[in-house]
C-alpha cells in the first residue's frame, strides 16, 4: 500500500446571526456545505440555502478574494442557490454572508479553511492493496449508548434480521489492530451517512443526509478519528457513496427544491436493471431512461444528476468528504445508475482535485464487455470517456464460482470458465485496478458459494490473493461465516462474533472459534501478509496455461521473482509434466510451497494431492 498524507483537519461550529429584521420571516436552516476549504482547482462553490422564504433575499458579501458569481431561485421559495469564486490567494477564515430584503437581514458565517499541506496529493487504493469490506452496524458496538435514538426511528432489535444490531463507528476503532495484524490494507466501509428511515435502514444506502454521520454510528468527527487512527496503523478508509438514489426520509423530500429533482417525480416508476441497454446498438432510448431513471424502490427516489443544481451538489458532496476525512478512495454505489454523463464528469471534478486518487464503481454485469466500460482509458464505441479507475470484477467472481462448484466434465476442463474469462482482459484498459472478490454484502457468503468445502474455499482463498487485481474480503470471510438454505441480506450480514458484549464467540481472540475456522483465519492471514510483502503480486506480470481437465496453473512474475500456482480441483492425486511451463521455470527445480514451507522438485513433474492447491515461490 502507498503512504497516505496526513490531513489535519479539525472540526468547525457555524456561526448564524440574525441582524435587523428576518426578512419576510426568512431564516436559515441549512446551508450547505457548511464549510469550504481554499485552493482547489476548481474554483467555483454552490452553497445550498435553505430556510423559509429564503429565495425572496438578496445575497452579498464583502471579503477580499471571494465574491458572489450568480445566484439562482427555484420553485420551492425556500431555497437559495449561491455561487461563489473564490480566488487562488484568498485567505482563510470566516465571513459574513448577508441575506437582504427590504424587510430585513440575515447573516450567516460561513468559514474557507486552508487545506492541509499535501492533501492534494492523497494517493489511492491500488493493486498492492487488499480491502477489508466492512457492514459497520454488524461488526463491532463499541458505543452502547447510540444505540437507542427515539428521534431517529429503526429502533435496535438483534434478533431481527433487518434490524438495527448496534455496530457502530467506535467499534471498528476498537478493533483496526485485528484488521491490520491480519494483513489487510485498507477498509471500505459500506455507508454510515444518516438514514433516518422507519426500518430496514441498518445497510446505509437510503441517505437522509449526505453531509451528517447517523448518530447510531458515532459523529462526523468520530469517522475523522476513525480514518486518522487507521492512517496511524497503515490502513486507508475508502467510503461508499451513492449518486443513484436517496432515502424517502430525506430532509429535502418534504420539500422538493425543483419539479425535475427525482427522476418519474411524483410517479415514480422502478428501474428495469437493463444495464445492457447502455451499449445495446438496437435498444430503445426509452429503455434506457428507464434504466436509468427508474427507482431502485419506492423508498429509495431517484436523482436526476441531468439538473445542473443537483450535480453541483453531489459533486462538491464528495469532494468535501475526500478532504474533510483523508480518504483513501471512493466505492461508489450502482455506477450505471446514475446519469453516466454526470458519473464522468463527477469522476473527473475528482480526479482533477486529487489526481493520484482512486474510486472503484459497481456495474453488477457477468460480461466484462459490460464492465470495462466504466474503466478509465477505454476507448469506447459510441465516445463515451470515463475517469473511473477502478470497476468491480463481476465477471470473474461468477466464473470462479462456476469453475469450484459445477461437477466434473467428461471433456474439456472445470476450469474453462476462469481460464477465458481471464482471457477478456484485453477489454479493460488497467486488468491490475480492477477489484476482485469472493464475496461482498449482496450476494451469499462464499463458504455458503461452496456448499461449506475447505477445500475449495482454500481454493478460492487463494486464488483471490494471489490474482492479478485489487482483492476485496467481506468480514467474516476469513472466519467461514456462512448462511446455508438463505439468501436473505439480513442474515448474510450477520453480527462479526465477539463484536458485542455477551457473545459467546469472540473471532477477534479466536476464543470460541471451531478448529476449522481457526485455521481458515491463518490460512488468510498467511497469505494477506506474505502478499503485501511481495511486489510481483501487486505488480507482475500473468501467464497461466490452458486448464486439463481439473489442473489449472498460472503464474506471477517480474525480473526478481517467479510465483506458481496450481490447482487440481479432482478427486484423485495428479501428476503434472512440468516441462510445459519451461517458459516460466527456465530450468528451475526447487520451490517453496508458502502456505506449508514444504519444498518440491518441479524440475521434470509435480505430484498434486486431490483436491489441492500449492502456491509455490521458484527458486532457481
Amino acid at each position: 500500500m502507498r503512504p497516505i498524507p496526513l490531513l489535519q483537519v479539525a472540526a468547525t461550529a457555524i456561526l448564524i446571526a440574525f441582524v435587523g429584521q428576518p426578512a419576510h420571516g426568512a431564516e436559515i436552516e441549512r446551508l450547505e456545505p457548511p464549510f469550504w476549504w481554499q485552493g482547489f482547482e476548481h474554483r467555483e462553490l454552490q452553497l445550498l440555502v435553505y430556510g423559509p422564504d429564503i429565495g425572496s433575499t438578496r445575497p452579498s458579501i464583502d471579503y477580499p478574494g471571494v465574491r458572489i458569481s450568480r445566484v439562482v431561485s427555484v420553485e420551492s421559495p425556500n431555497y437559495l442557490f449561491v455561487y461563489l469564486d473564490i480566488d487562488a490567494d484568498a485567505e482563510p477564515g470566516g465571513f459574513p454572508i448577508r441575506f437582504e430584503s427590504a424587510s430585513g437581514r440575515v447573516t450567516h458565517t460561513f468559514e474557507l479553511r486552508e487545506r492541509a499541506q499535501g492533501a492534494a496529493a492523497i494517493e489511492g487504493f491500488d493493486s498492492s492493496d487488499v480491502v477489508y469490506l466492512v457492514t459497520p452496524d454488524r461488526y463491532a458496538n463499541g458505543d452502547p449508548s447510540n444505540d437507542h435514538i427515539e428521534a431517529m426511528g429503526d429502533v435496535l432489535d438483534r434478533d431481527e434480521p433487518y434490524g438495527r444490531h448496534g455496530g457502530d463507528i467506535a467499534g471498528i476503532r476498537e478493533h483496526l489492530d485485528y484488521i491490520a495484524d491480519m494483513g489487510f490494507t485498507s477498509i471500505w466501509l459500506n455507508p454510515v451517512l444518516e438514514n433516518k428511515m422507519p426500518e430496514a435502514s441498518y445497510h446505509g444506502y437510503a441517505t437522509t443526509d449526505y453531509y451528517k454521520v447517523d448518530p447510531r454510528y458515532g459523529t462526523n468527527e468520530d469517522y475523522k478519528a476513525l480514518v486518522d487512527e487507521a492512517r496511524e496503523k497503515g490502513l486507508g478508509v475508502i467510503m461508499d457513496m451513492i449518486a443513484n438514489h436517496v432515502g424517502t426520509g430525506h430532509w429535502w423530500m418534504d420539500d422538493l427544491p425543483t419539479q425535475d429533482w427525482l427522476n418519474y417525480q411524483g410517479d415514480f416508476r422502478i428501474t428495469s436493471h437493463a444495464r445492457t441497454t447502455n451499449q445495446d446498438p438496437y435498444g430503445s432510448a426509452s429503455d434506457r431512461v428507464l434504466h436509468a431513471g427508474g427507482w431502485f424502490a419506492d423508498a429509495m427516489p431517484d436523482l436526476n444528476q441531468r439538473n445542473p443544481l443537483l450535480a453541483d451538489y453531489l459533486v462538491q458532496n464528495s469532494i468535501w468528504w475526500v478532504e474533510y476525512l483523508g480518504l483513501h478512495g471512493i466505492r461508489q454505489d450502482t455506477y450505471p445508475y446514475p446519469d453516466k454523463h454526470f458519473m464522468a464528469e463527477w469522476t473527473r471534478r475528482i480526479m482533477q482535485e486529487y489526481p493520484d486518487f482512486s474510486i472503484v464503481g459497481e456495474e453488477w454485469s457477468p460480461n466484462p464487455n459490460v464492465t470495462s466500460y466504466w474503466q478509465r482509458g477505454k476507448q469506447n464505441h459510441d465516445g463515451y470517456v470515463s475517469e473511473l479507475t477502478s470497476v468491480m470484477d463481476f465477471p470473474l467472481q461468477i466464473a470462479l464460482e462456476k469453475s469450484l462448484t459445477q461437477a466434473e466434465k467428461d471433456w474439456g476442463s472445470v476450469w474453462t470458465e476462469t481460464y477465458e474469462m481471464l482471457g477478456n482482459d484485453y477489454l479493460y484498459p488497467a486488468p491490475l485496478d480492477v477489484m476482485i472478490f469472493p464475496d461482498n454484502h449482496d450476494m451469499s457468503r462464499v463458504y455458503t458459494q461452496l456448499d461449506e468445502d475447505d477445500d475449495l474455499f482454500r481454493m478460492a482463498i487463494v486464488f483471490y490473493l494471489t490474482m492479478r487485481g485489487i482483492p476485496q474480503i467481506y468480514y467474516g470471510t476469513e472466519i467461514l461465516m456462512s448462511h446455508p438454505g438463505t439468501d436473505s441480506h439480513g442474515v448474510i450480514r450477520s453480527d462479526f462474533p465477539g463484536g458485542w458484549d455477551g457473545d459467546r464467540v469472540n473471532a477477534f481472540t479466536g476464543r470460541g472459534l471451531s478448529r476449522k475456522q481457526r485455521e481458515a483465519r491463518e490460512l488468510v492471514r498467511t497469505l494477506l501478509n506474505w502478499r503485501k510483502a511481495n511486489p510481483v503480486i501487486h505488480t507482475g506480470k500473468l501467464m497461466h496455461y490452458t486448464p486439463d481437465r481439473n489442473v489449472y496453473a498460472y503464474f506471477r512474475y517480474n525480473e526478481d521473482k517467479t510465483v506458481m500456482v496450481v490447482f487440481n480441483r479432482g478427486e484423485e492425486s495428479v501428476t503434472v509434466d512440468t516441462a510445459r511451463f519451461e517458459e516460466r521455470l527456465k530450468g528451475a527445480t526447487r520451490a517453496i510451497d508458502v502456505i506449508s514451507g514444504n519444498i518440491y522438485n518441479v524440475g521434470k513433474a509435480l505430484t498434486l494431492e486431490p483436491r489441492s492447491v500449492l502456491l509455490l515461490e521458484i527458486r532457481q
